[in-house]
């Protein structure tokens, strides 16, 4: 799989969850803000096999979501 086929389809993975989240009532995620959280784990060992990225965004609940947020914003680094 080509390097662009595949951004896309982590991007189109991101955006699915950020849909299921507004379908619960977080209304302001986006495709990008799931990405954020999820890639803020992979900064000191680098991205992860492909396998474990889909299960990261797939199996990303919103507790953890919003604890990053409320780290990202004391840190002052929020999006």
């Amino acid at each position: 799989m080509a390097d662009n086929e595949l951004s896309v389809m982590i991007e189109e993975l991101c955006i699915s969850k950020a849909e299921e989240f507004r379908l619960i009532g977080y209304e302001h995620v986006t495709g990008k803000d799931v990405w954020e959280c999820v890639s803020a784990g992979y900064a000191k060992n680098g991205q992860p096999e492909l396998h474990r990225l889909v299960n990261d965004i797939l199996s990303l609940k919103v507790t953890q979501f919003m604890n990053h947020l409320t780290i990202s914003a004391y840190k002052g680094t929020s999006f």
